[in-house]
């Protein structure tokens, strides 16, 4: 698909440099328009020019930059007309021959990514449960919004690496070793039955907080899995498997997939980190421990404890650079709460410091995000005031899915199979879609309420939309074949204002995709698909796909061309489902 924004700018950024080629580098400012009247997309440049030509001392009318710029575009297949509104709009109208052939392109070719200048390697760091604790809320947004990303990247042709750093390392393991020695004395020989790892945590906890004899034997259990001893390496494998099957759990009700590598991965490295820091000289001393100040900054990072232990700073070193020089990658991307944004500045200050990468090179970035509230707007928590069990969140989306299809007796027109196929997409797909919808810096309010209302920009208001619109060529009788040969056929008319309107916003979907790309916001895409749906509810409302005869029902006209329109908005609309890891189905 071709982003018409770009192709847009690739001709006026020409025209603009002829025009005032005494300015260095002089503004590209071109957008959709916000109403029809004012054509289909807008130059602001010319404003934006005559103040940069004030401050070098020449007064020029932003008009007559306009009028300069406009004389000087190229000729081109895509520009109809141009014309200058107030102060210095250029409106822009595009020809409906040109949009009416990437139509056509697209039915014919399928939803097809942009060109893609060169395949970079992207490293996205999602998800990251803690072993031994069960995944909750914090856990469900790094999930959701990690994997989206993935998504799009993945969709745009990028080389994706998925990656899970949970936390498998550290001194809670020797509690939790020396609290399995006690409770399982056979753990070595028979599979130890612990169903509630939650539960078999706080015990250990509660032991470590509160018996001198246990703490101590906890640290010396710690020593021994640090020295890899295969007693205790088989008791920590053995907690991280249960662990792991609880994750999973999630993960296969999501359709997520990433790789583990948790921080256990990179406790080898960790010890090259800091004798390079320390051959550089850029390591300090501070009551016996050794810190990295990064420029700027006036909070250290803690690579070595006073105890000569590492610490979580030494591990994201340690990975950060392991990403850089083995994974060789263009784009690292870490997915977690905004709470920790000062920490990845921290880290990444320090591996810019020590040369590890050049921020114009390759782009590392902490994707944060805000903290899920109860309808209350305090942190989301059960009414016992525990961390909600992700499970138990998912399992309630399902059942309130149920109670919601049933009281629109959609049991009684599916299938059990499509049931139960429409309960999963949608409960789902409202939970995901209900945070992806929301800017992701922001907290947001989780209301199950809210989420399966079928009005307003929920996903059970587009799953319905999506299933009516694939419906359309079902009612009228045309198979996927016939579709394929009228869209080599026939041409897509615009000649409707809302057909025009419906064919533009289709293809505003490149461009969408593009400023995803660049500020990782994925309620962008949220906001387009609600847009394209209503926008498509406008065109059917206004214009007749099918006529049918009024006394027996019997089709007397397909119009094919608005058929055409009908399967490209559901195309559009089931790749941006497919970016936000929704799974529509046919029937519902």
């Amino acid at each position: 698909m071709i982003n018409i924004n770009q192709q847009l700018q690739q001709i006026f950024v020409k025209a603009i440099r002829a025009s005032c080629p005494e300015l260095d580098n002089p503004p590209l400012l071109i957008t959709p328009s916000q109403q029809a009247k004012f054509g289909d997309y807008q130059c602001n440049s010319a404003m934006s020019m005559a103040q940069m030509l004030k401050a070098k001392g020449t007064k020029v009318n932003p008009r007559e930059i306009a009028e300069n710029i406009i004389r000087n575009l190229p000729d081109n297949e895509i520009i109809q007309k141009t014309e200058i509104a107030g102060p210095g709009f250029i409106n822009i109208h595009l020809k409906k021959a040109f949009v009416s052939r990437l139509l056509s392109n697209l039915l014919i070719n399928g939803v097809q990514p942009p060109p893609l200048a060169s395949k970079k390697r992207v490293v996205v760091d999602f998800s990251s449960p803690n072993i031994a604790k069960e995944m909750h809320v914090g856990h469900l947004r790094s999930t959701i919004i990690g994997d989206s990303m993935c998504r799009l990247f993945e969709f745009l042709g990028y080389d994706v690496l998925r990656l899970n750093h949970v936390g498998d390392w550290g001194t809670q393991f020797g509690m939790l070793i020396a609290h399995l020695q006690d409770k399982f004395p056979d753990y070595l020989t028979v599979s130890p039955p612990i169903s509630d790892l939650q539960a078999f945590y706080k015990e250990s906890k509660k032991r470590f907080d509160g018996e001198e004899d246990f703490k101590k034997r906890a640290y010396q259990c710690v020593v021994k899995l640090q020295s890899k001893e295969p007693d205790f390496i088989k008791a920590w494998n053995l907690i991280c498997d249960v662990s792991r099957k609880e994750f999973q759990k999630v993960y296969d009700c999501l359709d997520i997939h990433l790789i583990e590598r948790g921080e256990s991965y990179y406790q080898d490295m960790m010890m090259e980190v800091v004798k390079e820091f320390e051959e550089k000289g850029l390591v300090q001393l501070d009551e016996g421990r050794k810190i990295v100040f990064a420029p700027g900054q006036s909070v250290p990072l803690t690579v070595v404890k006073s105890d000569g232990g590492y610490t979580y700073d030494t591990s994201d070193l340690a990975a950060i650079r392991q990403r850089i020089f083995e994974e060789k990658a263009d784009i690292i991307i870490y997915v977690t709460d905004s709470g920790q944004s000062s920490h990845f500045q921290l880290v990444f200050g320090a591996a810019q410091m020590i040369g590890w990468y050049d921020p114009n090179v390759t782009r590392v970035e902490h994707a944060g995000f805000g903290v899920v509230l109860g309808e209350d707007k305090k942190k989301f928590k059960t009414r016992s005031g525990d961390t909600v069990r992700l499970m138990d969140l998912l399992e309630e989306g399902l059942k309130r899915c149920m109670d919601k299809l049933k009281e629109k007796e959609r049991d009684k027109v599916l299938t059990p199979e499509e049931l139960t196929k429409a309960q999963r997409a949608v409960a789902f797909g409202c939970i995901k879609y209900a945070d992806l919808s929301h800017n992701r810096s922001n907290d947001y309010v989780f209301s199950f309420d809210k989420m399966l209302d079928d009005r307003g920009n929920t996903a059970a208001y587009l799953l319905y939309a999506f299933t009516r619109i694939r419906s359309i060529a079902r009612l009228a009788s045309l198979d996927e074949t016939t579709l394929k040969k009228a869209a080599e056929t026939t041409e897509v008319l615009l000649d409707h204002e809302k057909e025009w309107k419906l064919g533009k916003c289709i293809l505003r979907f490149p461009e969408i995709l593009q400023r995803i790309l660049d500020d990782l916001l994925l309620h962008t895409l949220c906001d387009y698909l609600y847009e394209l749906a209503t926008t498509f509810t406008e065109f059917y409302d206004s214009c007749y796909c099918v006529e049918k005869d009024r006394q027996t029902g019997e089709i007397i006209k397909i119009n094919m061309w608005r058929m055409l329109l009908c399967e490209a908005t559901a195309a559009i609309m089931a790749k941006g489902f497919d970016i936000l890891g929704i799974n529509p189905v046919e029937r519902m």
